[in-house]
């Protein structure tokens, strides 16, 4: 049985899953190989939530979390990722593989290839979660779930400087989570966090900044029930400087995306104020038949999807990087 060693910086909800996932893999009695785990958040509310979800010693210290790890997982709060590749960044040990799940690609490229050290491997991630957990409306560390990854997709967004190796990895590390891995384009995956994630959090950030500065806020705020509550979520589970940097980051794709809204909201609008029942109803019905084939294909993972990924090499995980070392030891063979 061999031992890798893996790093997560961030323990909200993804982080402290992905620590959970592994925990659960390490106690599994046809593990063939063991990770060892240092966790780590600045924040202290985090940390005890974390451990108390069953994360074991959560740190503070960052760059011990980092410090000689075959695998380092960025999943820290969005406005603190700048820092982390700046401060951190040159102390990682050549062969390390980092894994980012910052939900936008393209800035994270530009800090890598700024601050990360020569034979340091990134390879971005987007977890698209388990379907179970579609309709919870939280995303904070109290919803963490060994589980929250299988049946879902990774997506795999490798720097240019990532050797296949590093790509074949993060590959496997997905499949070891329960989740089918599945190569991107890390702009073309902003654009669509812009519309997947970008206008949920600004729809809710602007239904709650517009109920709260209505004269009749005190007495509808009390008959707010779970659908206001999924709505405005992010202004609960996500910093404010988060959600700040992640939409004006990517600003030119979330206003596209705003601007279709605007056009479908004035549409539903005139129908609305003009008494045009029968234009309501055909918008409903229409987004109803399309939002039932959308949850069928979400909820099995079949999309038809012909896309094939980029071969890797062969061998199974990990091939020859860290001269063969960790590729051995996730695949489960021993050094001769």
């Amino acid at each position: 049985m061999a031992n890798v060693s893996i790093g997560i910086l961030g323990l909200g909800r993804i982080g402290a899953s992905l620590a959970l996932a592994l925990k659960r893999y390490n106690a599994r009695k046809d593990a063939i190989h063991q990770f060892t785990i240092s966790a780590a958040d600045l924040r202290p509310g985090i940390r005890e939530d974390a451990e108390k979800m069953g994360v074991d010693r959560p740190g503070r210290d960052l760059f011990a979390a980092a410090r000689d790890q075959d695998i380092v997982v960025l999943t820290l709060p969005y406005a603190d990722l700048p820092a982390a590749y700046r401060e951190i960044g040159r102390d990682l040990r050549p062969g390390t593989v980092v894994l980012d799940a910052a939900p936008l690609k393209m800035p994270s490229l530009a800090w890598a290839g700024e601050h990360l050290r020569e034979g340091v491997h990134l390879v971005g991630i987007a977890p698209i979660l388990n379907p179970a957990y579609l309709f919870d409306g939280a995303d904070d560390t109290l919803h963490a779930a060994p589980d929250l990854f299988e049946k879902g997709t990774m997506l795999l967004m490798p720097g240019r400087a990532a050797a296949p190796d590093a790509v074949q990895l993060a590959s496997d590390l997905s499949t070891l989570l329960g989740a089918t891995p599945h190569f991107a384009d890390p702009a073309e995956y902003d654009g669509m966090a812009a519309a997947t994630e970008g206008l949920p959090a600004l729809l809710g950030l602007a239904a709650f900044y517009t109920l709260m500065k209505s004269p009749g806020w005190v007495d509808s705020g009390r008959v707010t029930n779970p659908s206001f509550g999924r709505l405005t979520h992010h202004l609960l589970d996500t910093h404010p400087d988060d959600l700040r940097d992640s939409l004006y980051q990517n600003r030119a794709a979330v206003v596209l995306q705003l601007d279709a809204l605007l056009g479908t909201l004035g549409g539903l609008r005139a129908a609305l104020k003009g008494g045009d029942k029968s234009a309501l109803e055909a918008a409903l019905v229409d987004a109803a038949q399309g939002y039932e084939v959308w949850l069928g294909k979400r909820q099995n993972g079949k999309w038809d999807d012909t896309e094939k990924a980029p071969p890797l090499p062969e061998g199974g995980l990990m091939g020859n990087l860290f001269g063969g070392w960790v590729g051995k030891r996730l695949s489960g063979k021993s050094e001769k």
